[in-house]
């Protein structure tokens, strides 16, 4: 087995190797990022360009170049008819033909859980009509036979009274 053994000059020389390295690595990042602020300068200068035109409110340029570029004070409207408007509609009197009180009143609280379940009760109401009904036709059907029962007993009992 051969055993290598590093002196401390093989250990410095692989830090300033590691060194070197990394500051060739901050170099390109450097000139990586110079470069693209040169990008960003030439496009701003481009851009400067296709800056917006000036308007001039309130100022009053001295430069002949500039005067064509002021705007014309804006004329104010006619404030008597628009107040001559609102006087005019403050006294016709809006009449409300029908108010509806179930808007106005508060809802109950569980408002939505009936609204939700509304259409299931439809079908729970439907159901326990059909089963109502059917019921009632077992009841009549039973009774028939009895009132046909009845009615023999009865028609018996007279023929043997009359006989």
């Amino acid at each position: 087995m051969v055993v290598i053994k590093r002196d401390k000059t093989n250990m410095a020389e692989d830090k300033i190797g590691s060194l070197e390295e990394e500051a060739l690595k901050r170099k390109e990042r450097l000139q990586a990022l110079k470069k693209k602020t040169e990008d960003n300068k030439e496009n701003q200068n481009d851009s400067v360009s296709t800056l917006p035109k000036p308007k001039f409110r309130s100022y009053k340029p001295q430069d002949d170049s500039l005067k064509d570029k002021v705007l014309e004070d804006a004329q104010p409207g006619n404030v008597e008819e628009e107040v001559q408007d609102q006087l005019s509609a403050a006294v016709t009197k809006v009449v409300i033909e029908e108010l509806d009180i179930s808007n106005l009143a508060p809802r109950k609280p569980d408002w939505d859980l009936k609204r939700d379940v509304a259409k299931k009760l439809e079908k729970l109401e439907r159901r326990t009509q059909k089963a109502i009904a059917e019921l009632i036709r077992d009841r009549l059907k039973q009774e028939q036979h009895d009132w046909a029962a009845v009615v023999n007993v009865a028609t018996n009992d007279q023929t043997k009274n009359h006989s």
